[in-house]
């Protein structure tokens, strides 16, 4: 496959605009083995202007990357054990970013089973946790430029997305999981579809589809 990097561009608007943008393009990871990841289907909204985001109050050399510039990736760990990815979004200086809580495998499947032996194939990347563990992504890939080919982690354009999120939609609205603080605002999206969501909710509101960037 040919992986074209999605540019700076795609990512200077606001996270609440870019997350859901996101759902049907590539996470792809460099492996020793070759590319590995697959399609994001789910993920959340964080914002400048949110308690629950981490660059809220200020900047820390925990979260500098979240500050931009925009189209770089953003991780941290938490629980003591677990790696998140997040792609930072917005103009230098504002602290937004968009967490992928999901991906569906894709390719390098049999190097992701490797590093996370699980019995069912929906358990491989249904989490942002999980798919971390996967891909091998940990604190090392922050402030990595996810809008670079030679990367070892970015994100590809698919042009084939707006047809993924019509086959595998509607994409779906909901509050954010995982969190204790605003944790009601309409800030996680996910293509209903899939079978990789890590958590579904019964009263949803549907989005709009969005079209793939030019």
């Amino acid at each position: 496959m040919d992986f074209t990097p999605l540019p700076a561009s795609f990512y200077e608007p606001s996270a609440k605009v870019v997350a859901p943008r996101l759902l049907g393009h590539f996470l792809v990871r460099r492996s020793p083995e070759g590319l590995a990841g697959g399609v994001i289907v789910e993920t959340e909204a964080y914002l400048t202007d949110d308690p629950s985001c981490h660059g809220f109050r200020r900047e820390t050399p925990r979260n500098r990357s979240m500050y931009g510039p925009p189209g770089r990736a953003y991780v941290y760990f938490i629980y003591g054990n677990y790696y998140c990815f997040n792609a930072v979004c917005a103009p230098a200086g504002v602290a937004e970013a968009v967490l992928v809580r999901a991906i569906e495998p894709a390719f390098g499947v049999a190097w992701m089973q490797a590093n996370r032996p699980v019995a069912g194939a929906r358990e491989l990347t249904s989490g942002p946790a999980k798919f971390c563990l996967a891909l091998d992504i940990e604190r090392e890939f922050d402030g990595t430029d996810l809008c670079s080919a030679e990367s070892p982690l970015f994100i590809a354009q698919n042009p084939q997305a707006p047809m993924l999120r019509r086959r595998q939609g509607p994409i779906i609205t909901t509050t954010r999981i995982g969190i204790s603080v605003a944790e009601h605002l309409p800030l996680r999206f996910y293509l209903d579809g899939s079978d990789y969501v890590s958590k579904r909710e019964r009263q949803v509101k549907r989005a709009k589809v969005h079209p793939a960037p030019k």
